[in-house]
């Protein structure tokens, strides 16, 4: 939802901030917050004004007409007050049908004054203007405001003139002085509701006295999807519930985790104790699924409703599906047991497989408590990859331990919740229908080509009927004022600029194209502007073409002059800049806006704006729309099997509009059962203003000779609806129409529920669905009795028309052969490829990433430090406690050695030359081998064989001298038996101390008395004790198998301790010398002797 209303303090805070900063003139709000954790005494402190005036007590919590219902406490002292609220807080309150409990309250001044000086002031806004409402007898006692007040309208993008504020709403003010001071105030009002982005403000009473102006009481909606713009002047907002339903820690996750993500989720908590739960994917679907639920009698059992949509990852439908699986199982126990439906549409673009995993992921966590609970689940998807994600979740089901029924589009979208309710039987078996796109083979380029001059008898109707049209920029002359929403804006020849880099998307529309058997592909160039002009791979059947991708909108429409069409996949930060960059266009006459989530008031700008150069918008908040046989905005139709399953490879005779994007996909399916299949569907969008109407879309259908059916989707919330209805009577709309609004369920709530779709929720009951169904029905439109019926009544209706005569079915084509990605034929389990890459160590594809099968989660919890994670990312499992201490103090001991080793040196003077981390590190590392530091593999191996074939300690030592071989791991250039190396000494004690045995360090400190005989130097060094010690730790902690070890030790794994150890340093050595600032390294000439060759002479 965008609207969103705010607690009476929230806004008078705003208001006290922002209003006079436009010279308001009026007085600060003084007003003090309490609920059940105030301390009293502090807050009397804190607002000493509390002791020494007459108070105003009364609940803060969204409650209308609260003075009539007896809910204001005026005139009392702040003991009072204490009293007052102490007598009401947490206590049942009814009003109307919801029940709720009194929790947040509101104490202000007592003001004294007249009835004379109360007035009322309200601004609202809509699609084309904000009104503003002024009536100069306020107060509780005002009654029925749309017949009293005055009215102003304000056009979208005006200015308010204080010249009309007096003339047209202050009429009544007699007083000249009065009348200059409140029009000054209305005029700063409304500065603030437009800069703060209010989408209802009304302030009953003003008071008005001589010396000042004084805001009472106030409601306020904020359109929250300004919060990237307004987040600085409105502060952090909480958006209470409505009165009647508490506001639970599920809601406010779920909300954050919406707000961090891509993807859309919802959830409202209706019922905690009802036995019915649902999980629906869309935000269409999710409104239609607690329609039925409703209908079906199940109201006073619905628990929740929510949504998930918008492709989200298995993560995150795992943690959606976890939190509600939480409730529903936290909750007491129902003895009927408890039903999860987990429905939805045939989705657009969301993987189904990946987001049925995350739900399966969940179930098997809480499959105890499902079980305990007795609860049944019915599932019904459809969508990119459902045959997989519908095999998983049957699969998982047997399983489970309690029933869980499964289907597919083969199944009516709501037909499980008849089921789930025990009102229709369950199938036995599901006839499940595969649907898998037919493989286009090498040399069905050709194939397609004869199928197409086979197929043109059938196409010949559409070509003429669009040659007669034109391009869909041929006709276009003025929008909603001439012919612009009358003209087709899709045929076969469309071309189209994609903004944003959705390869998916457009390779989704290229493949549409390809069935259709169009000529050229559709979109001849992509705008990108955050990367230079380049080209982009995509397939065009078999075949690979190129489309441009442009940095500038200008260099993209300048180069493509046949373009008419922009999809647009700007975010909804950048979608009203880049729109009205392309609005300066003429040759663009049809822009579909994908982004959710664009602030209203740049939506109305975005209309008005396209409305004068004559352009149509599809959206903001819509998958887009289709023409079967044409063209296809982005991801519309969903997968290759879908559009071939619902036929959209071809026209047909009906043509839809909805404003959900997801059912457009279930409508498609719908019609093409029930029909000889779509002509054109179009999702206007789920915002409150989308950028066209139903009528527009009605009115051009109307007009097209070769659309005989139309079917609506309507919704809960606007009145659009009511100007289908009134063309219907006036005899605009003569062809039959199928009409049905979504929301019925509303009614039925004893609270507010706001749905999924930004417009979907009624402010007055002319805005229910129950009313805009039966005006529909009254204006001669057919309409179901619910939404489970739909399909039948356009059937019914389509089979009169065939009968009639007014629609003759065309000769079936058959459905061409299509192309399959590798990506999505893999997913599908169609074929098989061997993998470039082999890992056994990590996995980071699931819910978190795994080391050697443990969870991160448990290496930070089990605190198994950097030598844990050694073990299991080298090792693959988890070695000994002293193993992991080992490695840790072989990190420490070799992460430096000062900046004369050749390591650090090279590091130090690749820094000074400038270069980047990674350069200079790798440079250090570079040296590393048997002279510096990687001696530890030829130091272990030497050792290992010496030790293995039984040679006395002086045998070894004997027969490397014999060899002229050194022992790798014996001598130090600085340190002597008389001066130890520390970190040697540090781990032998360690060694010796924890390690259950260490025979080959043993036979190396042997091997160190005799070397050190002969020259004090050459003692056991870092190196050797670190190579025998490891060689010690993988033969004898018991961890590894003796093969192993010496695989170990043949693959030079002892030496990565030093690599890494020393890493550290080298690290170390970088940035020391950039926080030195030093200069570039020039060696000097005196640290270097020239041996130069002599002249010849």
């Amino acid at each position: 939802m965008s609207a969103k209303a705010i607690t009476e303090a929230t806004g008078k805070d705003i208001l006290n901030r922002h209003l006079n900063v436009h010279g308001a003139g009026a007085a600060t709000c003084r007003f003090a917050t309490v609920n059940a954790d105030t301390d009293w005494s502090k807050l009397s402190v804190d607002q000493p004004w509390l002791l020494t005036t007459p108070l105003v007590v009364k609940p803060d919590q969204l409650i209308k007409r609260r003075g009539k219902l007896g809910l204001i406490g005026v005139k009392k002292s702040f003991e009072q007050v204490k009293q007052w609220i102490g007598e009401r807080i947490n206590k049942d309150q009814k009003i109307g049908n919801a029940v709720g409990k009194l929790r947040n309250f509101i104490i202000e001044p007592f003001l004294p004054h007249t009835d004379a000086e109360e007035m009322y002031v309200c601004i609202y806004s809509h699609r084309s203007a904000d009104t503003i409402l002024f009536y100069h007898q306020g107060g509780v006692d005002i009654g029925d405001v749309d017949a009293k007040a005055v009215k102003l309208d304000v056009p979208v993008n005006s200015d308010l003139s204080l010249a009309d504020v007096k003339s047209k709403l202050l009429k009544e003010v007699k007083d000249a002085s009065q009348r200059e001071r409140i029009a000054k105030f209305i005029g700063a009002l409304y500065a603030t509701f437009v800069d703060l982005y209010f989408t209802y403000l009304e302030i009953n009473p003003l008071v008005v006295t001589a010396d000042n102006l004084y805001i009472l009481d106030l409601a306020a909606k904020l359109d929250s999807t300004a919060d990237f713009i307004c987040r600085p002047k409105w502060g952090e907002i909480d958006y209470p519930p409505p009165f009647g339903r508490d506001a639970y820690p599920e809601e406010a996750y779920i909300a954050d985790l919406d707000a961090k993500s891509g993807a859309s989720l919802k959830l409202t908590i209706l019922n905690r104790n009802g036995r019915i739960w649902t999980m629906v994917a869309g935000g269409g679907a999710s409104v239609i699924y607690s329609d039925t639920i409703c209908d079906l009698g199940g109201a006073s059992e619905l628990a929740n409703y929510g949504e998930y949509s918008g492709a989200p990852s298995e993560q995150q439908t795992y943690e959606y599906a976890k939190t509600i699986l939480n409730l529903m199982t936290s909750s007491p126990k129902h003895p009927d047991g408890k039903v999860l439906i987990t429905g939805g549409g045939i989705a657009n673009f969301t993987n189904v497989a990946a987001t049925f995993q995350g739900i399966i992921t969940a179930l098997r966590e809480f499959q105890p408590k499902l079980v305990e609970h007795n609860v049944s689940i019915f599932v019904r998807r459809a969508g990119p990859n459902y045959q997989e994600g519908l095999r998983r979740m049957r699969d998982f089901g047997g399983t489970l331990g309690i029933p869980l029924h499964v289907f597919g589009p083969e199944t009516h979208m709501t037909a499980i919740c008849g089921m789930a309710l025990g009102k229709r039987p369950i199938p036995k078996v599901a006839s499940v229908e595969f649907s898998t796109a037919n493989f286009l083979l090498p040399g069905g380029q050709q194939a397609q080509a004869d199928l197409k001059a086979a197929s043109d008898a059938s196409s010949e109707a559409l070509g003429s009927d669009e040659a007669d049209n034109g391009s869909s920029a041929s006709s276009a002359s003025g929008h909603r004022n001439g012919s612009s929403l009358t003209r087709k804006f899709f045929s076969n020849t469309t071309k189209a600029i994609v903004w944003g880099m959705q390869q998916r998307a457009v390779q989704s529309m290229l493949d549409f194209d390809f069935i259709c058997r169009r000529e050229e592909p559709s979109v001849v160039a992509m705008v990108y502007p955050f990367t230079g002009d380049h080209k982009q791979k995509y397939y065009w059947g078999h075949k690979e073409i190129l489309i441009p991708v442009y940095k500038k909108m200008s260099d993209a429409i300048h180069k493509n002059k046949e373009v008419d069409v922009l999809v647009s996949f700007a975010s909804l930060r950048s979608a009203y800049e880049s729109t009205l960059e392309v609005l300066e266009f003429p040759q663009i006459r049809t822009v579909a806006i994908i982004a959710e989530g664009i602030p209203e008031n740049m939506t109305r700008k975005l209309i008005l704006e396209a409305d004068k150069k004559g352009v149509a918008i599809i959206g903001p908040a819509t998958v887009g729309g289709v023409k079967p046989g044409c063209f296809k905005i982005g991801n519309t139709g969903g997968m290759l099997d879908n559009i071939l399953h619902s036929k959209l490879y071809r026209p047909g005779s009906v043509a839809y509009v909805s404003r959900s994007g997801g059912m457009s996909n279930e409508l498609n399916n719908i019609i093409s059962k029930a029909t000889d299949g779509v002509i054109e569907g179009i999702a206007i969008g789920g915002d409150r203003y989308p950028g066209s109407t139903f009528m527009d879309h009605i009115m051009r259908y109307q007009a097209d000779p070769e659309t005989k059916l139309i079917v609506l989707l309507g919704e809960v919330g606007g009145t659009e609806e009511y100007d289908v209805c009134a063309a219907l009577q006036d005899g605009r709309i003569t062809k039959p129409l199928v009409a049905w609004c979504i929301g019925t369920c509303a009614s039925m709530f004893t609270s507010e529920v706001q749905f999924g779709h930004a417009g979907s929720c009624a402010n007055s009951d002319r805005e229910t669905a129950t009313a805009k169904n039966k005006a529909l029905r009254e204006a001669r439109a057919y309409v179901p009795d619910s939404f489970d019926t739909l399909g039948e009544l356009i059937h019914h209706v389509y089979s009169e028309l065939v009968k009639t005569g007014r629609v003759v079915p065309k000769e079936e084509v058959p459905p061409p052969t299509v192309p399959m990605d590798y990506s999505w034929a893999r997913e599908l389990g169609l074929i098989r490829k061997p993998a470039s890459f082999m890992t056994s160590i990590c996995d980071e594809r699931g819910q978190e990433l795994i080391y050697a099968g443990m969870p991160i989660s448990e290496v930070l919890s089990k605190d198994v430090g950097i030598g844990g994670v050694i073990s299991l990312l080298w090792f693959q499992r988890c070695l000994p406690s002293y193993v992991c201490k080992f490695f840790e103090m072989c990190l420490m001991v070799t992460a430096d050695h000062g900046p004369a080793v050749s390591g650090a040196h090279n590091t130090i003077v690749c820094a000074r030359a400038g270069k980047d981390l990674v350069s200079s590190v790798v440079s250090g590392l570079l040296t590393i081998g048997d002279r510096f530091g990687g001696a530890l593999d030829g130091s272990a191996r030497q050792f290992s064989e010496a030790y293995d074939t039984n040679l006395h300690p002086m045998e070894f030592v004997n027969k490397m001298r014999k060899e002229g071989k050194l022992i790798l791991g014996i001598g130090h250039r600085v340190k002597s038996i008389n001066n130890p190396d520390v970190r040697v000494k540090i781990i032998k004690e360690f060694v010796l101390e924890n390690f259950p045995a260490c025979p080959l360090l043993r036979y190396a400190l042997e091997v160190e008395k005799i070397t050190t005989n002969k020259k004090p130097n050459l003692i056991l060094n870092v190196d050797g004790v670190i190579a025998t010690a490891f060689v010690d730790m993988l033969r004898n902690s018991g961890s590894f198998t003796s093969e192993e070890a010496q695989e170990y030790i043949n693959v030079g794994a002892i030496n990565s301790l030093f690599v890494l150890g020393r890493s550290i340093g080298f690290i170390g050595h970088y940035m020391d010398q950039k926080r030195l600032k030093q200069g570039l390294y020039r060696h000097p000439w005196d640290d270097i002797s020239y041996v130069i060759p002599e002249q010849y002479n």
